[in-house]
């Protein structure tokens, strides 16, 4: 064999060596499904699998354990799962109980840890009590179509959705089935039991790969923060108190700005995890227009002032519940609650700054008062004190500022805080610079 050859020889068994310690190289993803699953954990989910389709890795390692959660997110996940394009595995190192369960069997792989366990999938309320047998039907569907298409049993799979279903050797009619690691592993839900990532890497072929571990990022946890109810509840309630604020008051200003970026943060947040879709937004904006139409063009109260607020509350009532066939009196009762306090607090914080706020320095700044000395020779307003106890006639309704016939002149007037229609008779109880506050003639 001459040197050419040799040489020849060695230069492509080196290219083979190389090359195939490149193949085996690569990408793994591994992401926590941990704690309560809630809608914010969706987009996390589609992310990781997202970038690791993008990248080409070789799998995605979900690391599980959760007590459960929403339905709705949960549904959300196992979706983005089944469509993966990259070998997805479950490692149960805890527990995957209720959502967790459902989140698990979307996986091609199940790995358990010893002294881990799966199963109680029925669907309950917040207060822990059995949902209706509507929410049931849905999830024993969820659960069965899902081991269906990751061929695994699905009796085993309804029998933790439903107490009904009996399971030789396991439970009878009157249990729900939650299974260890080594019952998984016996009855074909578990695919093997291991006790970690590295384990599961030599198991799978996937040595020498990179572990790339990825966290929720910034964007993702403020979603979270914006979906939690006491946050959107909040949001709703500035929203309203703003809109109410900014009407009342000529101008733009704070307010109104603080309005739009509530309501962008509920809605927009609700967009984005599939709570809240364009319909609920346009049936909220359009609302809005109709109510302000009633207010500034149509004088009185009917039919545009009646078809804005409905369709205001619609969609803000609607932006709280999740689009699921399985919806039923108890989510609903949840979003009725939720609404309800946060319109009982925003009309409690209005009627305080009804109350109040006029009286203070930093509402009466807003205002031009006597701050040049009428000795001075010039004046910022014509003095109207003379008119105090004078009694007149609403020219506009008073919502609670607007026109007014006072002594033969056409005068802008507020009233103390309540609402007057036109034509109603009035009376000047206080002069505060240029501003006359009247109130309903007894």
């Amino acid at each position: 064999m001459n040197l050419k050859l040799k040489i020849s020889i060695y230069f492509f068994a080196v290219i083979s060596v190389f090359g195939n310690a490149f193949a085996q190289n690569g990408f793994v993803y591994k992401a926590e499904i941990e704690g309560m699953i809630d809608l914010g954990l969706a987009p996390y989910v589609r992310r990781v699998i997202s970038e690791a389709e993008s990248n080409k890795a070789k799998a995605v390692i979900f690391e599980v354990n959760t007590f459960g959660g929403r339905v709705d997110a949960a549904t959300q996940i196992k979706d983005a799962i089944l469509n993966s394009e990259v070998l997805t595995i479950a490692f149960v190192n805890k527990r995957a109980i209720s959502a967790g369960a459902l989140i698990s069997l979307s996986c091609e792989k199940i790995v358990m840890a010893p002294g881990s366990a799966i199963g109680a999938t029925s669907v309950v309320d917040q207060a822990g009590k059995k949902m209706s047998e509507k929410a049931q039907s849905y999830m024993r569907a969820e659960m069965r179509a899902t081991a269906e298409k990751r061929g695994r049993r699905k009796d085993l799979a309804e029998a933790m959705v439903d107490e009904r279903v009996v399971v030789e050797g396991l439970v009878d009619s009157t249990q729900l089935l939650t299974l260890t690691a080594e019952e998984a592993l016996k009855y074909g839900i578990a695919d093997t039991v291991l006790t970690s990532i590295d384990e599961i890497l030599k198991v799978y072929g996937l040595e020498g790969t990179e572990v790339k571990s990825l966290k929720s990022n910034w964007a993702e946890d403020f979603v979270r923060f914006l979906n939690h109810p006491i946050v959107s509840s909040l949001l709703i309630m500035i929203g309203l108190v703003g809109l109410f604020a900014e009407i009342k008051t000529p101008g733009w200003g704070l307010p109104g700005t603080a309005a739009l970026i509530a309501l962008a943060l509920f809605f927009g947040s609700g967009y984005i995890l599939e709570l809240a879709s364009v319909i609920e937004i346009l049936m909220f904006v359009i609302g809005v227009i109709l109510l302000l139409i009633e207010i500034f063009v149509i004088p009185g109260f009917g039919v545009f002032g009646i078809l804005g607020i409905i369709l205001m509350v619609s969609g803000l009532f609607l932006g709280l519940i999740a689009d699921l066939p399985m919806v039923d009196f108890d989510m609903i009762s949840v979003a009725i609650i939720q609404l309800a306090g946060a319109f009982v607090a925003g009309i409690a914080f209005i009627t305080v700054l009804l109350k109040f706020l006029p009286k203070t320095s930093m509402w009466k700044n807003l205002i031009l008062e006597k701050n040049i000395q009428a000795q001075s020779g010039y004046t910022s307003y014509e003095n109207y004190e003379s008119l105090i106890g004078k009694e007149g006639k609403a020219l506009t309704v008073l919502r609670p500022s607007g026109t007014a016939l006072i002594n033969g002149k056409r005068l802008d007037v507020v009233t103390t805080g309540e609402f007057l229609t036109k034509g109603t008779k009035i009376k000047v109880v206080e002069v505060e610079g240029s501003k006359i506050v009247v109130e309903k003639s007894r």
